[in-house]
């Protein structure tokens, strides 16, 4: 379960970094502290996607154990 965990990890991951920078530069009232708070969005995607990527390898594994 590990391995699918850390490649659902990385996807997911990135997809949530890439959002909450999306988010920071567009909205102006964020855009002036993108410097302090890019490095937060990168943390913060980084530890949010640990515990869905474990629920959704679990998920995959589930459905693929007859197969």
């Amino acid at each position: 379960m590990a391995k699918v965990a850390v490649l659902v990890h990385l996807m997911l991951m990135t997809v949530l970094m890439g959002v909450l920078v999306i988010v920071i530069v567009s909205v102006p009232s964020l855009y002036d502290q993108g410097m302090k708070l890019i490095p937060i969005a990168a943390a913060v995607g980084f530890v949010v996607a640990i515990p869905f990527s474990v629920w959704i390898s679990r998920r995959i594994l589930e459905q693929t154990r007859g197969v």
